[in-house]
């Protein structure tokens, strides 16, 4: 299973997956691929990335457009990771019966390392993102696993592309609901308030300062803010904020003790957020990648998108009356344990992969966690 520390989306749904094929008898290594880079290549996909998310947003957004629209630049990125190929390699173990990714860049040094038949083992990957950008493709990839009403760039007709359920803890559906009035005892909020859980991933990137006064300033709700691992944001908040977090373990607690749910990615928040049943306004999205799923979150009904201060009262008090009642993510599609499961038990070591038509090699991008276990069924 290959994921990487890039925030903790990629991560904890890595560890969903893990989990529930752990559940199915599979023996799961999970490997983070930063480890495996060299330690310039890991500053820029990590500490650069985020640092230009912060100061330099416009700077990313435009980064994000290019690369979306130009597969050569796409190309260039897998050229650029070719030295890195011999050392992924060997971070397989040989008994290995298949490979997961919930990371882009890993499938661009696994997708080479599968087509050119250095590696045998079925590769797949889980997209966790709604914009399947071009990033996520590469020729090789055995199997793209993608979110029902994800988007992706013009596909090749044999692109291997499946819908499938999202990687949300369990904890945050139905069969686990935690009464509203314990769940705010348990955070010390108040019972009668109406209130608004702001969110912006484990960097706690965005404006999220302006979003929390703006939020208050509706008179709507009572703004709760999880920053994440954000500790300077944590500080300046606190001083001006009564409801004012860092990193929350219990999640699914907290989502049901509020009303509505902020946030600004449309990332994996986002999804436990909808499986909890908990209402999501999209308000001052990040760049790239944050406006990208704003969108389709918005044309799919699955999300409010406020585009100004002037808005965001009205779509707070429009998604309030719609808590446990937000549009599944998870009807009909398949669960990625079981493709995965599936794909693992399938006959014959050594399986060669199969050269798609010309053109499928770039076709699809979807969700990803790499799976590359190493004793016992893996």
């Amino acid at each position: 299973m290959i994921s990487a520390d890039v925030g903790a989306g990629h991560d904890t749904a890595a560890g969903e997956l893990a989990r529930r094929l752990r559940e199915r008898g599979l023996t799961v290594d999970r490997l983070n691929l930063l480890d495996v880079l060299p330690r310039p290549v890991r500053w820029m996909l990590r500490e650069a990335y985020r640092d230009v998310l912060r100061r330099l947003p416009r700077g990313y957004d435009a980064l994000f457009t290019l690369t979306a629209r130009s597969r050569l630049s796409v190309a260039l990125i897998r050229r650029l990771l070719r030295p890195v190929r011999r050392r992924m390699g060997r971070a397989i173990p040989p008994d290995t019966l298949a490979v997961v990714t919930t990371y882009p860049f890993a499938n661009q040094l696994l997708g080479p390392l599968r087509r050119q038949g250095r590696l045998t083992v079925p590769v797949v990957s889980y997209v966790t993102d709604f914009a399947l950008h071009p990033t996520w493709l590469s020729p090789g990839v055995d199997r793209y696993y993608a979110l029902r009403h994800a988007e992706a760039p013009p596909l090749d007709a044999d692109t291997p592309v499946t819908t499938v359920r999202p990687l949300v803890s369990p904890a945050f559906g139905g069969a686990h609901r935690t009464d509203r009035r314990q769940a705010r005892r348990r955070f010390g909020l108040p019972e009668q308030d109406r209130l608004a859980l702001i969110v912006a991933g484990a960097w706690g990137a965005g404006d999220v300062e302006t979003t929390v006064a703006e939020v208050g300033a509706t008179g709507w709700a009572r703004p709760v803010v999880v920053c994440g691992r954000n500790v300077p944001l944590y500080e300046r908040l606190r001083r001006d904020w009564e409801h004012v977090f860092g990193w929350v373990d219990d999640m699914p607690t907290l989502m049901r003790a509020v009303d509505v749910v902020v946030e600004n990615a449309g990332g994996l928040t986002c999804q436990e957020a909808l499986a909890a049943g908990v209402p999501v306004v999209t308000y001052r999205p990040l760049p790239g990648h944050g406006r990208a799923n704003a969108g389709i979150l918005a044309r799919a009904g699955l999300t409010r998108r406020a585009a100004s201060a002037e808005q965001l009262r009205p779509a707070l008090v429009e998604t309030a009356g719609r808590r446990d009642r937000t549009a599944p993510l998870s009807v009909d599609p398949a669960d990625v344990e079981a493709l995965v499961t599936e794909m693992a038990a399938a006959p014959g070591d050594g399986r060669a992969y199969h050269r798609p038509r010309r053109g499928l090699g770039d076709a699809v991008a979807v969700v990803a966690t790499l799976l590359a276990p190493t004793r016992g069924r893996r």
